[in-house]
Parts: structure tokens; sequence; C-alpha cells
């Protein structure tokens, strides 16, 4: 995870097939995303849009040995 991602841990996704999912766009805040989210909703009603927390996985505690 690159210094801009961790910056922008909110992001709109979108669900693709076969349980995949795709970034659309990252925030730093959850207010932002969430706006832009019922913007596009309004605009695509059938796509399937949600937003997500993806934390740095640098923070995350490796389990011990």
């Amino acid at each position: 995870m690159t210094y801009q991602t961790q910056l922008r841990p909110w992001c709109i996704v979108r669900q693709l097939p076969e349980a995949k999912i795709a970034v659309v766009e990252r925030f730093r805040r959850y207010q932002d995303a969430d706006a832009l989210l019922q913007l596009m909703r309004r605009q695509t009603p059938n796509s399937q849009l949600t937003v997500m927390f993806e934390s740095p996985t640098e923070l995350v505690p490796k389990p011990a040995q």
C-alpha cells in the first residue's frame, strides 16, 4: 500500500463478478465518499457500488510465531 493510498482509506468500490472489486475513487473522509456515492447511484441506479474502508496493512499487528 503506497503512502498516497494510506492518506485516502475510504474508497468507492464497484462489485464485479466472481467476488472481485474495482476501486472507483479514494477519499480522506467518509462524508466525501458517501456524497459521491449517492450522486453515482442516481446517475447509474443499476450499478453495484459501495463505500469501503481499506485499513493500512502495515498497521495490522502480525500474529506471534
